[in-house]
């Protein structure tokens, strides 16, 4: 290999070779006819359409056919780039994608029919924890609003109707946008307007002014603050450490047509998520890939920093983020714990979403594949916990453990 293509900057014929050589090498020359494509584990149906979003969390699904770790497994991914969640649902449910890079919280509200048609879903696996943003506008930190107890201060004092854009009613965006303001007293649902709008288009509708802050994925956070038209007022992390965010989803319909085929692809995504991992190097490759025009279509730096754990707010603080965004960590980021799935079911009850409350442990056994994913995990030698429930402290101080999820999600002040 030359010196160039030995430094971060692979070109991308370069990132293919050298991943077409990790997957030969390291597993036993099999990447070209699967390793798992005989017999009754063949896949029954070998090319895929998996839809993302222009997300850095679009990574591991990228990778995974970048790099050919599909092909070990004997399928061939297809990673098809999408406008807007409400495309990625409206996709899935009528079969024009196989499977998607796609919010939590979407697959559970179209599950229950409260986003849009109801359609039975399935969650294969987690694609990463952490690594979203809330961003506030240059306006506002102006006016001394740089974090939620100022932002609230503010509210207060300078009587207006503020605006806040989150990506998708029931998706991840939505819930950490109302959950911050509600923990320093601002009523989501009173107190602001709330808009949709898509990640890529955050950016562009902050410079012309339609809203005064916004929650989306990376790197559509700090690249509001390259332009110079937004801070962060908190990273997601900060609200809740390693929580869940992205998913690889599907309908239940396809993993029942096409067992075999939803367990080689969460295997070969599990894969990727480990090499992403793996260290600097990889990481450095992962962002100049995506950083292409077919995939987030943006600068690499805007990408390279935050993955890296290296922040700034847009007010001058900077600071080395251990919770920064994560795709394996050693497979806690990527099991489907119940818990997760449970937690999104009790803010659509808080937030109105959900008129009633519904069976919490039993509708998340029914999405979350655990099962499969447990398959998937053996097949990409990857790590299992052993509970598929887990506790976190949330930003507010309260803590979840999916035990009584229905006096959880009746136990806030602020809800709908």
């Amino acid at each position: 290999m030359t010196k160039k293509e030995s430094s971060t900057n692979l070109t991308r014929r370069s990132i293919i070779k050298a991943g077409a050589a990790v997957t030969a090498g390291a597993f036993g020359g099999l990447a070209t006819q699967g390793a798992w494509a005989a017999g009754s584990d063949k896949p029954e149906k070998e090319e895929v359409k998996i839809g993302f979003i222009p997300l850095t969390d679009c990574a591991s699904v990228v990778m995974a056919s970048v790099l050919g770790f599909d092909k070990k497994y004997g399928i061939k991914i297809t990673p098809t780039k999408e406008a807007s969640w409400a495309g990625v649902r409206d996709k899935l449910v009528n079969g024009e994608l196989d499977a998607a890079h796609v919010l939590y919280g979407l697959i559970y509200g179209v599950h229950l029919g409260v986003s849009g048609p109801k359609k039975d879903m399935a969650m294969l696996m987690t694609l990463n924890n952490n690594g979203q943003a809330i961003t506030l506008s240059k306006k506002l930190s102006d006016k001394g609003a740089v974090d939620g107890p100022s932002l609230a201060k503010l509210m207060q004092t300078d009587k207006r109707e503020y605006t806040f854009a989150q990506t998708f009613p029931t998706g991840t965006h939505a819930m950490w946008l109302y959950y911050w303001l509600a923990s320093y007293g601002i009523n989501p649902m009173k107190d602001a307007k709330i808009i949709t709008v898509p990640p890529p288009q955050m950016v562009a509708n902050m410079r012309v002014g339609n809203m005064d802050g916004y929650c989306v994925g990376e790197p559509w956070g700090h690249r509001a603050i390259a332009d110079g038209i937004g801070i962060t007022g908190v990273t997601t992390q900060d609200i809740w450490k390693d929580h869940p965010e992205k998913v690889l989803g599907t309908t239940a319909d396809f993993v029942k047509k096409y067992p075999n085929t939803a367990r080689a692809m969460t295997a070969a995504v599990l894969e990727a998520s480990k090499w992403i991992d793996a260290g600097l190097t990889n990481k450095n490759k992962m962002a100049e890939t995506i950083a292409d025009k077919s995939y987030v279509n943006t600068s690499v730096d805007v990408i390279n920093q935050r993955i890296l754990g290296r922040y700034q707010n847009g007010l001058g603080k900077t600071w080395d983020d251990p919770n920064y965004m994560k795709f394996y960590n050693d497979g806690a980021v990527n099991f489907p714990y119940l818990s997760d799935g449970m937690w999104f079911l009790t803010q659509h009850k808080r937030w109105g979403l959900l008129k009633e409350d519904v069976d919490y442990l039993a509708v998340a056994k029914q999405i979350n594949q655990i099962d499969l994913y447990k398959d998937a995990a053996g097949m990409a030698k990857a790590s299992v916990p052993k509970d598929p429930m887990r506790s976190s402290k949330l930003i507010d101080g309260t803590v979840w453990d999916g035990k009584n999820p229905k006096a959880y999600a009746d136990s806030f002040k602020i809800k709908a």
